[in-house]
């Protein structure tokens, strides 16, 4: 059996990044939470990268249904704990790892633990988890703990970072005292201003906000990694400016387009509002978003 060995593991990140940049990924510590659709990915890319402390958290298992485009999920792992097998793969690349586990998922009960010495936090929480995500971005704002956002979305991804020093989550959202359903339109739309996934939705039926279903890519899930991969790589090593909030990125694969995005204000801004009006109108036409059981 051969000997685990980090430098050797790792060697053929050099050159895009130095050794001693290496050690220093080596010593950060990114919290995750969300081990499905994107969140699964961001930690494989992120422990190949070379990191290898990590708090992770999910409370869901696996299911058949997660099978076009989750990490983790093989038939091998069908009803398993989603944590376990994402922490699992995390140290079967490095054996060395320290992940630290959160099974019942992110809290408020335990939101201070999840984020206790943590460098980077990645998003990875459903579409829908609207209250624990906002509680997530604001409590790395107040600590200080960039944030990032990538969206898979159609065929392509949407990013956004969240710098302290800069526009918070719910400043660049407009999410106070809105109303869930306003809420998760307004997450929607800011995600993506220019809305380049629009056009080539083949069946618009598969759409289902009520039931929280919606279709989804592999291809997008894998983006999404990438680009947050890449991200967490020069926040973590300090490489220079990073496209934080109000502006982002959307890469769409299937229309092969990059759009840039700057919307000051977020939310607010004259055009963002605009856009919300046409897209709550076509949310209607759909039955609208709804929480569970409403």
């Amino acid at each position: 059996m051969t000997t685990f060995s980090y430098e050797e593991a790792f060697s053929r990140t050099l050159g895009w990044i130095t050794e001693s940049e290496r050690d220093v990924i080596r010593q950060k510590r990114v919290a995750v939470a969300g081990l499905g659709g994107v969140g699964g990915s961001h930690v494989i890319t992120l422990a190949r990268l070379g990191l290898q402390h990590f708090h992770l958290a999910d409370m869901d298992t696996f299911a058949l249904v997660n099978m076009n485009r989750q990490a983790g999920a093989f038939c091998s792992t069908l009803g398993q704990a989603k944590l376990d097998v994402i922490s699992r793969l995390a140290c079967d690349i490095n054996p060395e790892a320290d992940v630290i586990g959160f099974p019942d998922g992110v809290s408020n009960d335990n939101l201070e633990r999840f984020l206790d010495g943590v460098d980077l936090y990645v998003d990875g929480l459903d579409f829908f988890e609207m209250s624990i995500r906002r509680a997530v971005f604001s409590a790395c704002y107040a600590r200080g703990i960039p944030a990032i956002t990538a969206a898979p979305l159609g065929v392509g991804v949407g990013l956004l970072v969240f710098d302290p020093n800069g526009m918070s989550f719910d400043e660049y959202f407009q999410l106070e005292n809105q109303p869930y359903e306003e809420q998760l339109l307004r997450f929607l739309v800011g995600l993506a201003p220019r809305i380049l996934h629009q056009g080539y939705l083949a069946d618009p039926s598969t759409v289902d906000f009520k039931s929280h279903r919606g279709p989804s890519t592999p291809m997008a899930c894998e983006l999404c990694a990438g680009v947050a991969g890449a991200t967490a790589m020069k926040l973590l090593l300090k490489r220079g400016p990073i496209v934080a909030a109000p502006r982002g990125l959307q890469f769409d694969a299937y229309r092969q387009r990059l759009a840039k995005t700057w919307r000051p204000w977020g939310n607010a801004n004259p055009l963002q509002k605009l856009i919300l009006s046409i897209a709550r109108r076509k949310m209607k036409k759909m039955g609208g978003i709804q929480k569970d059981g409403g």
